[in-house]
């Protein structure tokens, strides 16, 4: 960006600042409007152009950012704008239905581009389908005085924590996406924060609704991306507006554990919200992410098998765990049938078992004394290192290379990561390593959070 472009929009966001404070509300919405649409664009661009640089052949996340934002309508009368999260208008002859909002820096784009195709939009409801940036970013964008909001009762607790924790979640998350800014951004006319819902939604109590000749249904239940899944059902078109009820994409395996951090969600709550909506039969799944799904039979099938993949997971770990098997032994052996197999690009069995493990056992594995206490293993890496034999420790590591054995070479090498001296000695078998795991993942299961994962280290490394 131009140093003649960064002064304009100093200036903007000086005035805008201004503006915010002293006029009206209708001359707020539209300065914070402008305000949104200059600052996303600039944002979305540095992370284009940081996204594109990255060599990794994934980046799931990465290929969202650069999704063009384009408006269509997957069902009569519903109309979609896409990019990272997608934006609904259900049009009805008194007033508009937005469900999600998107995220933040592309808000204002998707704003306009429907309001071009769309005469006299009026939103009067505001749906959420949970708490996360990508969908509740432009609320202050499609919102005005007299629009209700409409969200989990849920919510606001998810809301909270990811709030309060936003700090500590935003370096992890960059560690994994390189191209999000180095601190979380507080920017005017920025922050999706703060929200508070006129009206919230109770698990088991539906709200049921007539509007302009469409019947409506809004259900709470718990997802695949959190406690606060909140869904948009239609009855009588036999369309649901999913939000992330699936995860990103549709059929896919849940992601129950969250490798970026995050709240467990919970297996057996979210079995029971599936029951829900195989009992709905849709024919068109309108997901807050990628693209609409059609089709009720095949639909209904991928409903139940992921279902029964979450069901076979848990239940294999409960039987593991009642036989006395270790954490790690049942991470090994739990695998899904071939007729349950789904996609696990975003949540992956293995890590499911560990997170299931730990919903009902918490962290203590009852294998090490050390764990009850503060001192961590790494603090005694520096100590361990000067006292082994580097020589047979360096032939262990190359037997193990040898033998393919990928994760007992990375253990080795995590043990004398205390020795500066050594480790660096040992930086191309570490490479090595984490180069194969990666290999190893692009083979298997392609989860995108193991390859941003082994990616950062290999970044770590290679520095």
């Amino acid at each position: 960006m131009s140093s003649r472009r960064s002064t304009a929009i100093a200036i903007l966001v000086s005035l805008g600042v201004v503006a915010l404070v002293v006029f009206g509300d209708r001359i707020q919405r539209e300065v914070r409007h402008f305000l949104v649409g200059e600052l996303g664009d600039v944002a979305v661009a540095r992370m284009q152009r940081l996204a594109a640089d990255d060599d990794s052949d994934h980046m799931a996340a990465a290929e969202m950012i650069t999704l063009p934002i384009l408006v269509s309508e997957p069902a009569p009368g519903i109309f979609a704008a896409s990019g990272v999260g997608n934006t609904f208008v259900i049009r009805t002859d008194d007033g508009d239905i937005i469900f999600d909002t998107g995220l933040i820096i592309q808000a204002a784009k998707q704003y306009d581009l429907i309001s071009e195709q769309l005469d006299s939009l009026k939103p009067v409801k505001i749906f959420l389908s949970h708490a996360h940036a990508d969908h509740v970013g432009g609320v202050r964008i499609w919102s005005s005085p007299e629009t209700e909001l409409v969200a989990s009762s849920e919510f606001l607790e998810e809301q909270r924590y990811l709030t309060e924790l936003n700090p500590y979640l935003h370096q992890r998350n960059r560690m994994l996406f390189p191209w999000l800014p180095d601190e979380p951004r507080e920017l005017p006319g920025m922050n999706f924060r703060g929200l508070k819902p006129d009206t919230v939604v109770e698990r088991g109590r539906p709200l049921r609704f007539t509007q302009g000749g469409r019947v409506f249904e809004v259900w709470s239940l718990p997802g695949a991306e959190g406690a606060d899944n909140l869904l948009l059902w239609l009855p009588e078109e036999k369309i649901l507006l999913s939000g992330d009820f699936f995860g990103p994409q549709f059929p896919q395996f849940p992601n129950i554990f969250t490798m970026r951090g995050e709240k467990v969600r919970k297996p057996i709550e979210y079995i029971e919200s599936l029951n829900t909506v195989i009992n709905f039969a849709p024919r068109l799944i309108l997901p807050s992410h990628l693209v609409p799904v059609q089709g009720s039979e095949q639909i209904v099938a991928d409903l139940v098998r992921i279902r029964d993949a979450v069901q076979w997971v848990h239940d294999q770990t409960v039987a593991g765990m009642n036989e006395g098997k270790t954490v790690g032994e049942l991470m090994e052996d739990i695998r899904l049938p071939p007729q349950l197999s789904l996609a696990q690009t975003h949540g992956k069995v293995s890590w499911a078992v560990k997170s299931i493990w730990e919903y009902y056992a918490t962290w203590f594995h009852f294998d090490r004394t050390s764990e009850l206490y503060a001192t961590p293993q790494s603090a005694v890496l520096a100590d361990l290192a000067s006292a082994i034999d580097h020589a047979k420790v360096t032939v262990g590591i190359d037997a193990a290379i040898e033998r393919r054995e990928w994760e007992r070479a990375l253990h080795l090498l995590e043990l004398l990561e205390g020795d500066e001296i050594l480790t660096e000695a040992l930086k191309s078998r570490w490479i090595t390593v984490v180069r194969a795991l990666r290999e190893r993942a692009l083979a298997n299961e392609k989860n995108d959070y193991e390859l941003y994962w082994l990616d950062a280290q290999l970044r770590r490394l290679e520095q």
